[in-house]
């Protein structure tokens, strides 16, 4: 029997999620406590009556998604999770912000149940839920028949003024409403409030005007007035076509007699004395902390028992839609779990290739094959398909396809929005569905890198393309020449990036990318022509997997070693050809994977890299992450630590020592030979 919702049962709730955070801050001496006492009502009226859940199982396939994009307010969030029965302690909301918690500062996807994504770096949530939203839209296209089947599922999430502030949320509030992405609802809590004061400050456009001329539909509500809040959602749910933002004025520190609508309710806590006039003002017992009344127990627990017989009602209309069409059934659950042809590495080394071609151009042929192997691939570029050869052949564009829905396609047009790019795609793994690739320059995942972060943060299974990798992609100059790059992007920890040398490299690194990734992986291309090269008999692809190897060993302990990523690898292999006409021995060591060879017993390493023998480390990029391989011998690097030139490659090789003739001398010089 389900409790009725009386005027004052609703206040009790309302005041148990605002008093849970206000106690967690104040215990933890930190936190953001004025957020979650605004949205209090607003977040409660959203959960109890509107979001599809089932607490029992927080990755239930059909579940709607809520995202905090303003993750500063996290112990809203957790307030929620605990009340409404997912697996987080009363005690866990008790050690708010303290170590080995599930409730840390800001919320992170993987420590806490019913956490959808890590969310803090403001516009990073925005930005993911329409990846969310994409995914879900895309699902239903290609395997629901009209309501029936997966994909209903609606994303929701409530966003700040500094989500709005940040220039992620531009782009991707840009790409939702041109897709008309009608399953994406945000409730953007307008408290006008900054960490530095009112946002008359710093922020003074017309949201509304902003998101209506990006085709988003724009509602306003009062956030103390749940009826209007209902309504909204309501209509936001009938809008099909348009993503919907409802604009909901709230008053942060809501109850705080002292900080109310003051900047001082947002990143501090309300300290023993406010605190003690809030409880007072809103007619809350000062004793005990972290209350929860049993009346408020007693609705919830009527309420969670409902959401989980509309799970139960849900999962028995999937299976009727499985029973009338049981091809789409079987396509969804192949591309939900793939199974993978146990000649994966050989099939994709052979798509490839072994003739001497630029490592995008394989790597494409590699997306064509996979495609045919694993239906959940879907991806695309920041308006460079073309470039980054990344566009599966035979499949429409998304939003464009001439299909009964446009959805119904793999390949994803992004427009020149590398920061929103990544988000979306971490957002499309995070659904479970598909597997994402994106694309783009090797120098504008700067403009990348806060989502790349998250990724690998998350362990989102993400796959980022990245070409043009060196100077010697030439007359573009050095504003698209990456120096510093390679080194930047293999600082991010649990971020796994290839740099291959040839095909055989580049089948096997996206080979062991959808084998044995755990989490995001980058592939590190190069737009010019990689001459083939021979390698020691012996050699199998899965070598690669080791991230470095001997491609010519010369010999059990060699005078040099040459440790070279990528286009440098050929070019190393020539030099050792010149350092052996004047009676040098050198291994030539290509290390595509610097983490997975990093990930390899310390005998692997010792094994290619003698003890006292001299490494050269070869890269066209700055290469610092290369000197970790020292050894005994400082290293030499052949490398580069200046911007580039606009010049045509060759010419370039030649200004700057990439070549095997200037390597050679640079040895020799070295080892005093």
């Amino acid at each position: 029997m389900t409790t009725e919702l009386t005027p004052a049962l609703r206040a009790q709730i309302e005041n148990t999620i605002r008093f849970l955070a206000v106690d967690a801050v104040e215990r933890a001496t930190c936190g953001h406590p004025g957020a979650p006492m605004g949205l209090a009502r607003t977040a409660f009226e959203l959960w109890d009556h509107h979001l599809r859940f089932d607490p029992t199982d927080p990755a239930w396939p059909l579940r709607d998604r809520f995202v905090l994009s303003a993750g500063h307010a996290s112990m809203l969030l957790y307030s929620l999770l605990h009340l409404y029965g997912f697996d987080l302690s009363l005690d866990e909301l008790v050690r708010f912000r303290q170590l080995d918690s599930k409730t840390p500062g800001h919320p992170e996807h993987g420590d806490t149940p019913g956490v959808e994504v890590t969310t803090g770096p403001l516009g990073q949530g925005f930005a993911h839920g329409v990846g969310m939203a994409l995914a879900a839209r895309m699902t239903r296209a290609q395997f629901a028949v009209g309501e029936e089947g997966p994909g209903h599922q609606l994303v929701y999430g409530i966003v700040s003024d500094g989500d709005l502030m940040e220039g992620v949320s531009y782009e991707a509030s840009s790409v939702a409403g041109h897709l008309g992405l009608g399953n994406l609802i945000y409730l953007y809590d307008s408290n006008r409030i900054t960490i530095d004061g009112g946002t008359d400050l710093s922020f003074t456009e017309d949201v509304g005007a902003r998101f209506e001329a990006q085709r988003w539909h724009v509602q306003r509500a009062d956030g103390e007035d749940y009826e209007g809040i209902a309504r909204a959602l309501a209509a936001a749910r009938a809008e099909r076509e348009r993503p919907s933002l409802v604009i909901v004025r709230t008053t942060i520190g809501y109850g705080s007699p002292g900080k109310a609508g003051t900047s001082k309710a947002h990143g501090e806590r309300l300290g023993a004395d406010e605190v003690r006039k809030t409880k007072e003002a809103l007619g809350w017992p000062l004793e005990p902390t972290f209350l929860v009344p049993d009346a408020v127990r007693g609705y919830l627990a009527g309420r969670i028992a409902a959401k989980q017989a509309e799970r139960k009602a849900a999962d028995a209309r999937l299976e009727r839609w499985r029973d009338a069409h049981p091809e789409r059934a079987a396509a969804f659950e192949a591309t939900r779990s793939p199974r993978l042809p146990s000649t994966l590495l050989a099939d994709l080394v052979a798509a490839a290739g072994v003739k001497a071609d630029a490592t995008r151009k394989q790597s494409g042929q590699v997306i064509q094959k996979l495609a045919e192997l694993v239906p959940s691939l879907v991806g695309g570029s920041a308006d460079l398909a073309g470039s980054n050869n990344t566009t599966i052949e035979g499949s429409p564009f998304v939003g464009t396809a001439a299909a009964a829905d446009r959805f119904a396609g793999r390949n994803l047009h992004f427009g020149v929005r590398e920061h929103s790019m990544a988000d979306i795609a971490n957002g499309i793994a995070l659904d479970g569905t598909f597997r994402p690739y994106v694309a783009t320059f090797l120098v504008f995942s700067d403009y990348m890198r806060p989502a790349v972060r998250l990724a690998s943060l998350m362990r989102t299974r993400s796959l980022f393309v990245f070409t043009h990798d060196s100077i010697l992609l030439g007359e573009d100059g050095p504003t698209h020449q990456p120096i510093e790059h390679l080194d930047a992007l293999r600082a991010i920890p649990g971020l796994t990036l290839f740099r291959p040398a040839d095909g055989v490299e580049v089948g096997a690194a996206w080979a062991w990318a959808l084998e044995r990734a755990r989490g995001p992986v980058a592939f590190v291309l190069s737009r010019q022509t990689v001459p083939a090269f021979p390698r020691d008999p012996g050699f199998e692809p899965a070598h690669v997997w080791r991230g470095a190897y001997a491609v010519q060993r010369a010999g059990e302990r060699p005078d040099v070693v040459l440790l070279a990523t990528g286009s440098e690898v050929p070019t190393a292999c020539d030099a050792a050809a010149k350092l052996a006409e004047g009676g040098l021995a050198a291994r030539v060591v290509s290390a595509p994977s610097l983490e997975l060879f990093d990930a390899e017993p310390e005998a692997w390493r010792r094994e290619l890299l003698p003890a006292g023998v001299p490494v050269v480390g070869v890269e066209a990029a700055r290469a610092g992450s290369l000197l970790r391989y020292a050894g005994s011998w400082p290293m030499l690097l052949c490398n580069l630590d200046r911007f580039g030139m606009s010049a045509p490659h060759t010419d370039l090789a030649e200004r700057f020592g990439f070549t095997g003739a200037a390597i050679a001398a640079k040895v020799r010089a070295h080892l005093g030979r």
